[in-house]
């Protein structure tokens, strides 16, 4: 059994240490906030995050991250705006010869809009393990059959880390696609927006399952332009991570995108749902990158429209059905063969 520490005492952080722990391995959960690790101590549970699940007693809980750096095996399942500064706050600790970091985190950084890969391995000295898949806390914590990408350059890594969580109830694949595998957990979130505004706005279930479609076809497209395979984003961690988010009750990103689709804007809709909304940073970050790297991107783009310029929902639509008429494949696979 393996020494495992949770970084982030979050909805899935809290999920990933109760399977961790009903594994028999030994497992910390360390959060920045000592109050909300005092409450899941007193509960019993994490009332405020995952309510319902019960956070076994042998888990430490510690605010100090020195404690829980002790681990082989670190998860980190902090929030995409704090992988950063956490990464850093564990570098007096990290041994990158006798540890393994796993990001759990979707998105890409503001500012630099390096994937957290990049960004882990710029501040830890080695390349993290990427998990990422259709995988929604909830279920993950009461053990609902999931099945999840472990992604990394050291193909060793992404299978010790196979071996180490894999279980009856989370089957775990590798890949060495890091780009692929990111981007589909990145982006899938802002198509996962655009649906829920497309089901606010009750336009069936033809639209949706056009934004779903169409939306894959560009995180392919940018993903293959920035070095990814193709073949990754038909797999669980892009179409498989898409239909979960777009579809689920339990997605954040489709909550907040129905709330604006019935007439909030994008910073109401934000504050109803309370928790961190990833799509409506990675709108931004997406964005750019297309601009950057010539990637036409339009789903996306009037996401980004409406979510940061104000634009109105059903105008959105509108310019999508407008745009000029397109064969369905043909920038994917130009773009796949000129590689």
């Amino acid at each position: 059994m393996a020494n495992i520490a949770v970084l982030g005492a979050g909805a899935f952080g809290t999920a990933l240490a109760v399977l961790a722990a009903g594994q028999g391995h030994r497992v910390s959960l360390w959060a920045s906030n000592p109050e909300s690790l005092e409450a899941i101590r007193k509960d019993g549970e994490n009332r405020k995050r995952l309510p319902g699940v019960t956070v076994p007693e042998s888990i430490y809980l510690s605010h100090q991250l020195e404690d829980a750096a002790q681990a082989e095996l670190i998860l980190l399942a902090v929030p995409s705006f704090a992988v950063r500064q956490t990464a850093a706050k564990l570098r007096p600790y990290f041994s990158p010869d006798r540890q393994t970091v796993v990001s759990v985190a979707k998105g890409l950084e503001a500012g630099t809009l390096k994937r957290f890969s990049q960004v882990l391995e710029e501040e830890l000295g080695a390349p993290p393990v990427i998990l990422s898949g259709p995988s929604h806390a909830e279920e993950i914590a009461v053990g609902v059959p999931t099945t999840v990408v472990a992604a990394s350059r050291r193909r060793a890594d992404a299978e010790w880390v196979q071996d180490q969580l894999m279980s009856p109830a989370l089957r775990i694949y590798v890949s060495d696609d890091v780009t692929g595998v990111e981007l589909g957990g990145a982006l899938k979130n802002i198509i996962a927006l655009a649906v829920g505004a497309c089901d606010g706005l009750e336009l069936g279930d033809n639209a949706r399952a056009a934004l779903m479609t169409r939306g894959i076809t560009e995180i392919a497209r940018l993903g293959v332009a920035m070095g990814a395979r193709s073949e990754t984003f038909a797999g669980l961690s892009g179409i498989g991570d898409l239909i979960v988010t777009c579809t689920s009750r339990h997605s954040r990103n489709r909550r907040a995108g129905l709330l604006i689709g019935r007439g909030c804007d994008a910073q109401q809709a934000l504050a109803q749902v309370g928790s961190t909304v990833e799509g409506y940073f990675a709108a931004d970050a997406a964005y750019r990158l297309a601009e950057s790297l010539g990637v036409e991107m339009p789903i996306i783009r009037q996401v980004h429209q409406v979510l940061h310029e104000g634009k109105m929902p059903r105008d959105a639509i509108a310019a999508l059905m407008e745009r000029p008429k397109r064969h369905e494949s043909e920038t994917i696979w130009l773009l796949s063969s000129s590689r």
